[in-house]
């Protein structure tokens, strides 16, 4: 006979990721440098492929991926938990990758051969694939990655963050300190535009 009173004690609830996160967070707060090491594991690969596609290479991102978590360490102490954690993990990426993106603008560095040797951005290769098939996957790869680093960095970020790491639309908007409504616009724009970039590819 099962007992449904009030006062019935239930199961613990599962920790969410975001739970997990700010558990970590708090840690770190306190200087806990192992919580450090289990947030960067948790999340640089999804900050170094962010960062990889946002630049149109993968020959910085790891520096500045340890930029963005070196940040998390100095401002543990001051975190408050307003929203997500990956929310304020990505806001902190989008500032540095935006600042190095203002950098590369001034010495007018936008190397097609980096973004070409982009292993990030690579989808995985498939075995069984004709050398002919794998050619062909290669170059569309790497016209998608071109096409997106041509983008306006805004519309970029939008697309990287919506298709790359599924993030719903309300995040987004608060990485980019945008309306939804504006993200919509962004993303709206951004695949009018890549659908001009790769319509001779659509065309084959």
């Amino acid at each position: 006979m099962t007992n449904d009173s009030p006062n019935q004690e239930t199961a613990p609830k599962k920790l969410t990721n975001d739970n997990v996160d700010v558990g970590l967070m708090l840690r770190i707060g306190n200087r806990d440098e192992k919580a450090l090491e289990e947030l960067i594991e948790r999340h640089q690969g999804a900050v170094i492929g962010t960062v990889a596609k946002m630049l149109g290479n993968s020959s910085d991102a790891e520096d500045i991926a340890q930029q963005v978590f070196i940040r998390i360490w100095k401002s543990a102490p001051r975190y408050e938990r307003k929203a997500k954690f990956t929310t304020f993990l990505f806001t902190i990426t989008r500032n540095l990758v935006f600042n190095e993106s203002r950098k590369r603008s001034r010495r007018k560095e936008h190397s097609m051969d980096e973004r070409e040797d982009d292993h990030h951005l690579q989808t995985p290769d498939d075995v069984t694939k004709s050398p002919d098939d794998e050619i062909l996957h290669k170059e569309l790869q790497c016209a998608v990655d071109r096409a997106i680093a041509n983008l306006p960095k805004k519309q970029r970020m939008a697309v990287v963050l919506r298709r790359y790491e599924g993030m719903p639309y309300e995040e987004i908007a608060s990485v980019l300190n945008l309306s939804v409504s504006a993200v919509k616009s962004q993303l709206f724009r951004a695949r009018a535009a890549l659908k001009i970039a790769l319509s001779s590819y659509m065309d084959q």
